[in-house]
């Protein structure tokens, strides 16, 4: 994975599959919400489907001036979950909100990249999971069955299968049966499937990096490290609770 890659998907945290399909192994099996339906963490709102996600801060009569400072002197944040945050310390300052600051902010992240990341994807007819198949089976290089295609993509079985055959009927995935066992199938791109890939992945990848671009280039440096240390640390607390 080159390093725009790694912060590209490093911004797509909650959604299925990563950025331009580079999801690594390893994660759980699990569907994940789309945006309009993001969890919210502690009522924190991450759904983006209100009017373009109306100023969520100026609704709640919460909005921060320009030139506020906390009580420490710190310049006061200004985002939607700020707002949410203060309200919470106000009717209950015997709480740490701090987890909010971190939780909240990832998720309402996550739901507002899912919602206008996927732009270069629609105009080929692809959806993220769909194209997070066809980048599975590209970046493998062989082969895959529709039970390693569903863990490479944290999907379920159900919905890799309904999308393969969503895409091999658009001629863009085939099957071989297996010689030794009828009830496997060996899944590959087709030529046009791999020209399909090759073709919008450049052009989804300059899309995430002018979504990143407000961070330069160190900040996206530290923040996917940041981010890669907390995913290995939950997806390896999943892992201790699935054994």
């Amino acid at each position: 994975m080159t390093a725009t890659q790694g912060r590209a998907a490093a911004g797509n945290g909650a959604r299925e599959g990563s950025a331009a399909g580079n999801t690594p192994r390893g994660g759980p099996a699990a569907e994940t919400p789309t945006a309009t339906g993001a969890p919210t963490v502690t009522g924190v709102p991450t759904a983006t489907d209100d009017a373009t996600a109306t100023d969520d801060a100026t609704a709640t009569g919460d909005r921060v001036r320009s030139g506020d400072r906390t009580a420490d002197g710190e310049p006061a944040r200004s985002d939607t979950v700020a707002a949410v945050v203060r309200q919470w310390q106000t009717v209950r300052p015997d709480l740490d909100t701090g987890p909010m600051e971190i939780i909240g902010r990832v998720n309402r992240c996550a739901a507002l990249l899912q919602q206008a990341e996927d732009a270069p994807l629609r105009r080929v007819g692809l959806s993220r999971p769909e194209f997070d198949l066809l980048g599975a089976l590209r970046r493998t290089g062989h082969e895959l069955t529709p039970g390693e295609l569903a863990r490479e993509t944290f999907s379920s079985g159900a919905a890799v299968t309904k999308r393969l055959k969503q895409l091999t009927e658009r001629g863009l995935v085939e099957r071989r049966g297996d010689t030794r066992d009828r009830r496997v199938a060996h899944l590959r791109l087709t030529e046009a499937g791999q020209e399909l890939v090759d073709g919008v992945l450049p052009e989804q990848l300059a899309y995430e990096s002018a979504v990143l671009s407000a961070l330069d280039d160190s900040s996206q440096g530290e923040l996917a490290t940041l981010l890669g240390k907390l995913l290995s640390r939950l997806e390896g607390h999943m892992r201790a609770l699935r054994v």
